[in-house]
């Protein structure tokens, strides 16, 4: 017998050995049909366990201050979510003109990274394991230039590497001599792989997430702003109502605005105090649970085309 037909036979499995192994017929699309959301709450159920939520820090409030000195200060496991978009380290600042914008509306005070970035990155990583619970988790945004870094800051954490996500949007800065870059690279990551909590809201949730940047005319901002949406998946996907996410880099407080507007608790920094105005401004537009949406309620096109096949 040849190698190549020994392969062959060794790997093949027959239809009958198959059956036999299967508890159930195979239909197709029935667990579409019967899909649940792992956990889910009315708005009143979400808005009393925000209410109920109690912590022996100040919450709900964004300190001006470096992420790596007030991080110290965070109480060991009192964190169920970490949402981080650091500097880009890529000598960046939001005004250069290849990015088509008015600079007037983008504020100063924009802090790259000084030094070296695999030290500063290191540094901040390191202080994630502490202050998670168990049930825990990170996520970390990252452009392809500094995600070996990343990685490494990551492995060296002791952080586990459950999903690495490519979150793609709608354009990038025009090149001539090498691919248009229009993705963000996005490691969800947990302190405890038997323990970590993971709300799996969508029956086939995948890990390329096309979500469209958002700009609105004459907005002042920071920068580079994440859209509300992808902020919000990380927090539906990892976290309960009454929850507490930490964003290290608050930026325009997205982070704090989708927490907020879903009844999770928020903390962070932001080290450029010509943000506190926007940031305050921002958060003043909306209540506390605005944005909220039991999860049976949301639109899941795969579900309900199963459902509407078998009725």
């Amino acid at each position: 017998m040849t190698l190549i037909s020994c392969r062959l036979e060794c790997n093949f499995v027959s239809p009958e050995s198959s059956k036999k192994k299967r508890k159930k017929r195979y239909v197709p699309h029935e667990a579409a049909a019967r899909f649940k959301p792992t956990k889910d709450w009315t708005r009143e159920e979400a808005s009393s366990e925000f209410e109920k939520a109690k912590f022996s820090f100040p919450v709900d409030v964004i300190n001006f201050e470096d992420c790596m000195a007030g991080m110290k200060s965070v109480p060991d496991e009192s964190i169920d979510a970490v949402i981080a978009d650091p500097p880009f380290g890529i000598s960046f600042s939001g005004k250069e003109a290849l990015y088509n914008r008015n600079d007037s509306f983008v504020i100063d005070g924009y802090q790259e990274v000084e030094g070296d970035y695999e030290e500063f990155t290191k540094a901040w990583i390191s202080e994630i394991p502490r202050i998670l619970k168990k049930s825990g988790s990170a996520w970390i945004f990252s452009g392809w230039t500094n995600l070996r870094p990343v990685l490494s800051a990551v492995e060296d954490a002791g952080l586990k590497l459950v999903n690495h996500i490519i979150w793609k949007y709608q354009f990038g800065v025009f090149t001539k001599k090498k691919f248009v870059t229009s993705h963000y690279h996005l490691l969800f990551l947990v302190k405890n792989l038997k323990q970590y909590f993971f709300n799996k809201i969508e029956h086939y949730p995948q890990d390329i997430w096309e979500i469209n940047r958002t700009y609105k005319k004459g907005e002042k901002k920071n920068g580079t702003k994440l859209p509300t949406e992808l902020v919000m998946r990380c927090i539906d996907f990892a976290t309960k109502p009454g929850d507490l996410v930490l964003d290290p880099f608050m930026g325009n407080a997205t982070t704090a605005v989708a927490s907020k507007g879903s009844y999770r608790h928020f903390t962070g920094f932001e080290i450029n105090e010509s943000m506190r105005e926007i940031i305050n401004h921002n958060l003043s537009l909306l209540d506390i649970g605005e944005l909220y949406v039991p999860y049976t309620e949301r639109k899941d096109e795969l579900v309900e085309k199963a459902r509407a096949k078998f009725k």
